[in-house]
């Protein structure tokens, strides 16, 4: 849930291209990296993102996304970094455990990465990349969508295919 969140923040920050990057290292530790090209965040914004009680959305006053992360994170002896600039992009990179009894599950992750395309067809872009075990996995809609000219990502058909091409490449990789 925490790479839906992160995403669909960067959604909203107006990003044109998000990238995802998941690598875990021999020693069983999980870093995901959330890059975007999106509005950035102000110096205060950044030096408060990690407060529950400060959120850019204007329906609740509370924004947890962020601050369960840096939490889940830590508890499993990880931490999370975030770096940002207005009109810059920002980039969010978490460690985490995965041998540590708190560590969350990974989940669904193929259908994760599957949701954030469907739900935002035309942009922005998203490349996806995975490393593991010494299997790489990557996934370009940028690509795709030069090879569907104009066919829309969200088109059963098109979802069908991607469901199975990210399941086969990245769930040898993720959902171990």
């Amino acid at each position: 849930m925490h790479v839906l969140d992160i995403a669909q923040n960067s959604v909203r920050a107006g990003a044109s291209l998000i990238t995802i990057s998941f690598t875990i290292d021999d020693a069983h530790w999980l870093t995901i990296e959330i890059n975007d090209d999106g509005c950035g965040m102000s110096p205060a914004l950044l030096a408060n993102v990690s407060d529950p009680f400060t959120t850019t959305r204007t329906t609740r006053k509370v924004g947890l996304g962020i601050p369960l992360l840096v939490d889940n994170a830590q508890r499993t002896g990880g931490k999370v970094s975030i770096v940002s600039k207005e009109k810059d992009g920002t980039s969010i990179t978490a460690t985490f455990n995965l041998k540590h009894i708190d560590c969350p599950p990974m989940g669904a992750m193929c259908d994760t990465l599957l949701s954030l395309v469907v739900m935002c067809p035309q942009s922005p872009a998203f490349v996806f990349t995975a490393n593991a075990h010494g299997r790489e996995a990557s996934f370009d809609t940028r690509i795709l969508q030069e090879v569907l000219q104009g066919v829309a990502l969200n088109t059963p058909e098109v979802v069908a295919w991607m469901r199975a091409s990210i399941n086969d490449e990245f769930k040898p990789i993720l959902e171990v």
